[in-house]
């Protein structure tokens, strides 16, 4: 597997589509350990519109929602599973969530996930969101893979 993935390749881990898919970008993979991935925020982003108009922030839930995408290509990583052949990673919990700072239009959110372990289907990973260089969020997040039916 490559260090990086543009958004074609993270198309075919991911289910998520427009507006909901929060990865642009992996710039480095340390396979079946970490990942590094960006996040570009805009102020096109269609939340932007109802949380907070008069002053433009990120929803802390889509930073864990970030970090859990994140997490999700990290796994894939792992057992070179993803939506082509059906087996997606849903949200299954996430600890110790934590927000630092806030995320506006035009920041760039780096978005670091490492494997802590998996047990049958789930897997724990850590995970901690900067803009540049400052912590944002950090959480602890759990996935549970599933297969889903395909049309």
């Amino acid at each position: 597997m490559k260090n990086t993935m543009d958004i074609q390749e993270i198309l075919k881990c991911l289910p998520h589509r427009f507006p909901f898919l929060m990865v642009d970008r992996v710039i480095e993979i340390n396979e079946g350990k970490s990942l590094v991935a960006i996040k570009n925020v805009t102020f096109n982003e269609p939340f932007f519109t109802g949380h907070f108009p008069q002053m433009a922030v990120m929803p802390g839930v889509l930073l864990l929602e970030a970090l859990a995408q994140a997490g999700g290509i990290l796994v894939h990583t792992f057992n070179k599973k993803g939506i082509e052949d059906g087996t997606v990673h849903l949200l299954a919990g996430i600890d110790n969530a934590r927000f630092k700072r806030i995320v506006k239009p035009g920041d760039q959110l780096r978005l670091e996930v490492t494997f802590i372990r998996a047990k049958s289907d789930i897997w724990k990973m850590s995970g901690v969101a900067t803009v540049d260089g400052q912590v944002a969020c950090t959480a602890d997040i759990m996935s549970a893979q599933r297969k889903i039916q395909r049309d």
